[in-house]
């Protein structure tokens, strides 16, 4: 077991160090910070999120794309754009995401912005989430999103906690749009979702380190490592577990702890 008061010392230290405004230039999250509109950062956020991984610079280059593409007016674009509008995203692909999978995701987001206001209401259709961390709200974004005829292919860019997934890029999502402190790095704008339900979005990097920090018995990038790493986060911090995650994130790529 790990001694839990010297752990929160460091990763609280580490936590004020990446939790920076500084932060936002050089990762994925700067693309929703475009803009001011709430479904324009709703839609680039996700498309950013769903992007992220690989090369950070290729994953911005790759999103700033899609954004012009989208005139940098994500949400008009997605519910005003014309049939012609589409040929230039045939080009486009990010490692195995490709024109079929972006086309597809367009006609999603059009098919529920048409019928909600926000993006939210693809994670928690009711008024407020009652369960005691996101898993839920991440099963049914994920049997919704796939609810209208679809590509099979593109099943594998949205998982889901049933599939036994980390769900990393998902939970990154959900740290954006539901956290918020005066750092400024995360919005701050779904109100139906609590921090204290978040799951701290785990990939290979940061279960290495959980797994060094005898946060994690091994170093499995899976569902259930993910839920063992928030329950250990939230004896830090009960209300708000994943902002570990830039401590996390900082001691896995920035100092390759």
């Amino acid at each position: 077991m790990p001694d839990m008061k010297r752990l929160k010392n460091l990763l609280d230290e580490k936590v004020r160090l990446y939790n920076q405004p500084s932060f936002i230039i050089k990762d994925p999250v700067s693309i929703p910070h475009r803009f001011s509109k709430k479904q324009d950062i709703e839609i680039s956020g996700l498309f950013a999120a769903v992007l992220a991984w690989g090369n950070r610079t290729s994953i911005i280059n790759n999103c700033s794309k899609l954004m012009a593409w989208m005139d940098d007016a994500p949400y008009e674009f997605i519910l005003d754009h014309k049939d012609t509008d589409l040929k230039k995203f045939l080009s486009f692909a990010h490692r195995t995401f490709n024109a079929t999978d972006l086309l597809y995701f367009i006609e999603f987001l059009q098919y529920h912005y048409r019928q909600h206001r926000s993006l939210e209401d693809a994670f928690v259709p009711a008024k407020a989430y009652a369960e005691g961390t996101v898993e839920q709200a991440l099963v049914h974004f994920h049997n919704y999103f796939f609810s209208i005829e679809h590509p099979e292919r593109t099943r594998k860019h949205i998982s889901t906690p049933a599939g036994k997934s980390a769900c990393k890029r998902i939970n990154m999502y959900l740290r954006w749009m539901v956290r918020k402190d005066n750092a400024g790095v995360d919005f701050g704008i779904w109100k139906k979702i609590k921090p204290s339900q978040l799951i701290c979005p785990l990939d290979v990097h940061v279960a290495r380190v959980a797994q060094r920090l005898e946060l994690l018995e091994n170093d499995k990038s899976n569902w259930s490592n993910a839920l063992q790493l928030t329950y250990q986060l939230r004896e830090l911090n009960p209300d708000d577990p994943a902002v570990y995650d830039y401590a996390l994130f900082g001691l896995g790529m920035a100092e390759r702890f």
